[in-house]
């Protein structure tokens, strides 16, 4: 009879994300970090190498596909709760004009280091992926921010709603939502290479019209569906089950589009009512599942993706290329364009810091590629690095230019958990 260790796997897993993540956290880092190095300790460069057996047997090929089903499940929760959650901060009208330059900015300088580096890291790509696909791959993965995890940081020092504060969130949502749109656009077309850029257009112009369907058709059923059956904001279990098939359905849409199946999850979380009472039910009763269950074995199963040739010789050599490229980009957008806003130089260094922050939401860009199979181990291990290194760096370089504020907890903001 063939043992699947399913349940040992899930143990093993959940214990070393909450470890580092509780590591993490003393050292005054965001938990998540550690989550995300949890990955690596339990992939071939550490766990691996120390009890390769073990490790064989208990990460065994025929075991991965559940473990593959619950991650893609935990995704698919999370950037439905990430989709919920961006929103225009409050006050954000009066400096309009200040998150466009600076979110925009924090996008195109990044893409254009991307597009820079890589004809340096082209030969790294798997076989038979174009340039351009790749080099717009790599532009789009340098100009992500994470969100989430800006927002967990400005609550940490309680500037959620300071000027700096509301000026980096609804950048940092400007500038997601440019980096989502360039790597749907990347994901379709190297789905049409080999069919022809027939299959590419298709594939755009399907994501244009499910856009115009869940905005225009889904947005206005589901509010009216919440207003008369969840009044409270608190939907009841059928209330909830509809939303999870809302959910479900256009994550499952954009996968047979050929895209993946987040473009899907976070257009539908998006088109809910912008309700800070029903964010807060639904971090309840979904996202603490998925972030404490369902991320690690997605953190697990991208450490199971890494490869110890990223730290040697010229795999190195390009890491440091990466990182310098991604610090670069983020750090000089974002500064100049806070700058081109009319704030003082410190500021806008802590706003470049900022938006240097990619945690998370970096983690699923490279997860895309990696599917896409636009990047192999190699380039996934360099990029995870650097995920980790750049949303590391943020709290001090934060603290560097504007100072420790004293930490409090913000009853108003509602963030989603680490």
């Amino acid at each position: 009879m063939h043992f699947t260790p399913l349940l040992l796997q899930l143990v093993i897993i959940i214990a070393t994300a909450r470890a580092c993540g509780w590591l993490l956290k003393h050292l005054e880092q965001p938990p998540v970090i550690g989550e995300m190095a949890a990955g690596i300790v339990l992939g071939p460069i550490v766990f691996g190498a120390l009890f390769p057996e073990f490790h064989a047997q208990l990460f065994a090929p025929a075991s991965l596909p559940a473990l593959s089903s619950l991650s893609t499940l935990g995704l698919v929760l999370f950037m439905f709760i990430v989709g919920a959650e961006l929103r225009a901060p409050d006050g954000v009208r009066a400096q309009v004009k200040a998150a466009g330059l600076v979110g925009v900015l924090s996008v195109l300088l990044p893409m254009g280091a991307g597009l820079a580096v890589a004809p340096f890291l082209h030969p790294l790509a798997p076989a038979g992926v174009g340039f351009w696909p790749f080099a717009l791959f790599m532009a789009a993965a340098m100009s992500i921010t994470a969100f989430p995890i800006l927002a967990r940081i400005l609550k940490e020092r309680a500037m959620t709603h300071t000027t700096l504060g509301r000026l980096s969130l609804s950048a940092a949502a400007i500038a997601d939502v440019m980096a989502w749109v360039m790597l749907a656009l990347v994901v379709a077309l190297i789905g049409g290479q080999g069919e022809g850029y027939g299959s590419f257009l298709k594939t755009t112009l399907g994501l244009v019209a499910m856009t115009v369907l869940v905005f225009t058709v889904l947005r206005p059923l589901y509010a009216r569906l919440l207003r008369r059956h969840a009044p409270d904001s608190r939907p009841s279990g059928a209330t909830l089950a509809l939303l999870m098939i809302g959910l479900f359905g256009c994550a499952a849409i954009t996968q047979w589009m050929g895209l993946h199946e987040v473009f899907g999850a976070f257009l539908f979380g998006a088109c809910l009512p912008r309700d800070d009472r029903l964010l807060r039910t639904l971090i309840e009763r979904l996202e603490y599942l998925a972030v404490i269950v369902l991320m690690p074995i997605f953190f697990a199963l991208a450490g199971l993706n890494t490869t110890p040739d990223a730290f040697v010789g010229a795999g190195l050599g390009a890491m440091l290329l990466i990182l310098v490229a991604a610090v670069a980009g983020k750090f000089a957008g974002g500064s100049i364009g806070a700058r081109l806003a009319g704030f003082g130089w410190r500021d806008s260094f802590a706003v470049g810091s900022l938006m240097n922050a990619r945690a998370l939401m970096e983690l699923i860009v490279m997860k895309v590629g990696l599917d896409a199979g636009l990047i192999g181990p190699s380039l996934f291990t360099m990029l995870l690095v650097m995920a980790i290194l750049t949303t590391v760096m943020t709290g001090p370089l934060v603290t560097l230019f504007v100072g420790r504020q004293r930490k409090v907890a913000d009853a108003d903001a509602v963030v989603v958990p680490d």
